[in-house]
């Protein structure tokens, strides 16, 4: 086995870095001496397409400049271009790259079921980063999170590519003077490294500074049996069923009151809740008096609130959402916009919810869901405010706005992009929809996150891979499996249990799943995800443990 390992070693590297690997040596990074050396770098302007020419470190057109730089994690990539509206950048080394290998990305924000290790195809986007095993070693390629570009990868036969998107909205960003560090690009090459383990060193290597909570996060929400139809006194019954689950420790569970407060379906304003939420004060002093610690969801760039034309987003899917129902999205580049953001955070935090999910804002901003995504990303042909910046920057700029203004109220971002988020907000929902109704939904959204992405876990933020919707409609047999997988991986734990659903033995799983949550442990580890997209053995505190997710009423090609 070992002159196995070793023969796949010395056959990639001849293959992708000839001769590199004898001038090096297999200690250190093979990467490095071609890093920031691509073979071509292609830049699209508004004007159109043009190959730049390599001078030194730098990259030249008559109009734009690309300097690629060794730095001490990696390699920067800096885009200068004073007269030209940039659209992306591409850089394009060409290596022959291994049949066998097989690739896992990430995703643009939410997953939606569609994380896997998959053999090479070459229009597969995968943002930010991807893995790649050759049957002894992981292979690793990304960007340092918080950059300023919106990055994907691209792995063909003959090459590999990196494309970055600096579009302000459908247009080319407008620099002017100002340099822009697109990106740092990080590689790394793990051998004798499981690909679990060698996942979640290469998410620590791109993200320094992660932002966790302080402890464990549990608790309930209410979105998965309700859909949005509830009141101030059903949170306050849910509230004490809550609380009853969880243990005497200081630790306490969140009760987190999601859609369906806010006097309008999905928009602000943010000022006050609706007719059966009439006082949100007092709706969380009595919640903290039941024993546990109010959460709310929010929806902080869309309103039926009046306000003045010049802060609307401009772009189609905003404006079509605004001529067909009255509401519009803020745009956050626009100063003023930007205080009614901070004003409306400020309100519900004010009224004492310590965690604010707050959702939606990659559709918003961009307009397309992540699955919709693509390379395209977003609508051609409109702008930002500022035209200044990136969408990057942009939404960035909006998360700094958040943590600012937030403070010490724990952020969880749903529908918002991770790569971004990273350091900023300390939970981060990482899959599409679970749900309450459809057992089929839960097991594609819910089971394919947590196992692709927990190596995310503690490296960026605690991830979020969802709820439980303990309900009449879905199977208690396999939902106690997906209650005991989130209890036990060490990541947020959040019920959304109907009360009607509620019998002895669901209370009792409930009440141990609650206890094991409020414990750090281990991020749960995927077994078979070389394998299986919705992966059945997981290592769970040191204990392997085995699930079916496929009984009765589990694998239905007719869920939605």
């Amino acid at each position: 086995m070992l002159r196995r390992r070793n023969f796949l070693w010395n056959s990639t590297s001849a293959l992708l870095l000839p001769g590199l690997a004898r001038a090096q040596g297999l200690n250190g990074n093979p990467f490095l001496a071609v890093l920031d050396s691509p073979a071509s770098v292609a830049v699209w302007t508004e004007k159109g397409v043009s190959a730049l020419n390599k001078s030194g470190t730098k990259w030249l057109s008559r109009r734009v400049e690309l300097d690629i730089a060794r730095v001490k994690s990696g390699a920067s990539v800096t885009l200068v271009s004073p007269d030209e509206a940039v659209v992306r950048v591409q850089l394009r080394w060409n290596w022959r790259v291994p049949e066998g290998w097989r690739l896992l990305g990430d995703a643009w924000e939410r997953s939606y079921g569609d994380l896997a290790w998959r053999g090479m195809e070459p229009e597969r986007v995968m943002p930010w980063y991807f893995l790649a095993l050759d049957g002894a070693s992981t292979w690793a390629f990304g960007v340092e999170t918080g950059g300023a570009s919106l990055c994907f990868w691209q792995v063909d036969p003959q090459g590999i590519s990196l494309w970055l998107d600096v579009r302000n909205g459908g247009r080319g960003v407008k620099l002017g003077q100002r340099p822009l560090t697109m990106a740092t690009i990080v590689t790394e090459l793990y051998r004798d490294t499981k690909p679990f383990s060698a996942a979640q060193q290469f998410c620590r290597r791109m993200c320094a500074h992660p932002r966790m909570p302080s402890a464990t996060v549990y608790g309930g929400n209410n979105w998965y049996y309700a859909y949005g139809k509830s009141s101030a006194s059903d949170i306050r019954d849910d509230s004490e069923r809550v609380a009853s689950f969880a243990s005497s420790g200081s630790n306490r569970p969140f009760m987190v009151i999601d859609d369906g407060w806010q006097p309008n379906s999905t928009a602000g304003p943010w000022s006050h809740g609706n007719e059966k939420f009439p006082d949100m004060p007092g709706l969380a002093a009595a919640m903290k008096r039941s024993g546990v610690q109010p959460g709310l969801w929010m929806r902080p760039l869309f309103t039926k609130e009046e306000a003045p034309a010049n802060w609307r987003l401009q772009s189609p899917n905003a404006m079509i959402e605004y001529a067909a129902h009255n509401e519009y999205t803020l745009d956050p580049t626009v100063p003023e916009a930007a205080e009614k953001i901070k004003l409306d955070l400020k309100t519900v935090i004010s009224w004492g919810y310590g965690l604010i999910k707050h959702d939606f804002s990659t559709y918003d901003l961009l307009g397309r869901w992540g699955f919709r995504m693509g390379a395209a990303i977003t609508d051609a042909n409109w702008s930002f405010a500022d035209t200044s910046k990136t969408n990057a920057e942009v939404i960035r700029d909006f998360y700094v706005l958040l943590r600012a203004t937030a403070g010490s109220t724990m952020l969880l971002g749903c529908n918002t992009i991770g790569h971004l988020a990273a350091g900023l907000f300390e939970l981060q929902r990482i899959g599409d929809d679970t749900s309450g109704r459809d057992w089929d939904r839960t097991r594609r959204m819910g089971v394919n996150t947590l196992a692709f992405r927990a190596a995310q876990h503690g490296s960026f933020f605690a991830i979020d891979a969802d709820c439980v919707g303990v309900t009449r409609q879905v199977p208690w047999s396999l939902n106690r499996q997906w209650l005991d997988l989130l209890a036990r991986s060490g990541t947020p734990l959040f019920v959304s249990a109907a009360p009607d659903a509620l019998d002895e033995e669901k209370k009792a799983a409930i009440k141990r799943a609650f206890a094991e949550a409020a414990m750090p442990q281990p991020v749960g580890e995927p077994l078979d995800w070389l394998e299986n997209n919705e992966p059945q053995r997981w290592r769970l505190n040191g204990q392997v443990v085995n699930y079916d997710w496929f009984g009765a009423g589990g694998a239905s090609p007719f869920s939605g």
